[in-house]
């Protein structure tokens, strides 16, 4: 009896070694404790973020050739196309502004017809509807005096006036003999100045003899 109580307690301690000892052998639930977790996506590829597009990109449009057309007819064209920055000017080089588009018309255009970005300037060289436009392309508007008289005989009133320096005194005369007022000056013509052309210019009051477009000095 004394041999058999020894037995069972020697038996009784060896399962409880056992049952708290390390176990070497680990099974398919413990390799999926160690896996990455589910949230975390396998890296793929180099690891460099794809490019957009950018949004910015500018697109491009065919400018058609407005040549020939109303100024208002031209930029409705012109916007219709894709362009919107659209200017235009006095091709006889008198300084005009164009205030009623119907009453223009196109002698050319820059850019010439073609693909361009449709955020491209379109400038348009215009004449009166009942003018003709000029041969040689546009007629240039003069250069700023510096400390000599330019010549403007032939220019509009307002462009020498803009071509003069800012702080001169200038009076404009009717030389017509009709003593008419020079109210715009863009419709008259340039006949004579004192000082006169090639003189020098040190802040002399200027006088400009003028007579309208279409009439002789």
């Amino acid at each position: 009896m004394r041999i058999t109580r020894v037995s069972v307690a020697v038996t009784l301690l060896l399962a409880a070694l056992t049952a708290c000892g390390p176990t070497a052998d680990t099974g398919p639930d413990d390799a999926a404790s160690t896996a990455a977790p589910a949230s975390e996506a396998p890296v793929t590829g180099t690891g460099e973020a794809a490019e957009e597009p950018s949004a910015d990109t500018e697109s491009t449009a065919t400018l058609p050739d407005m040549t020939g057309k109303g100024l208002q007819s031209a930029q409705d064209e012109a916007q219709a196309a894709g362009f919107y920055l659209l200017t235009s000017h006095d091709a006889l080089g008198r300084g005009r502004n164009q205030l009623l588009d119907r009453n223009w018309k196109v002698c050319a255009q820059t850019p010439a017809p073609g693909a361009h970005a449709t955020g491209t300037e379109v400038d348009f060289s215009t004449v009166k509807l009942e003018e003709s436009c000029p041969a040689g392309g546009d007629q240039d508007e003069p250069e700023e005096a510096g400390s000599t008289m330019p010549d403007f005989a032939g220019k509009s009133v307002k462009v020498a006036r803009q071509a003069l320096d800012g702080s001169t005194s200038i009076t404009v005369e009717d030389v017509s003999g009709q003593d008419r007022m020079v109210l715009v000056e863009s419709n008259w013509q340039v006949c004579s100045t004192d000082p006169a052309a090639g003189a020098e210019l040190d802040g002399q009051p200027v006088t400009i003899g003028a007579v309208k477009f279409g009439e002789s000095c």
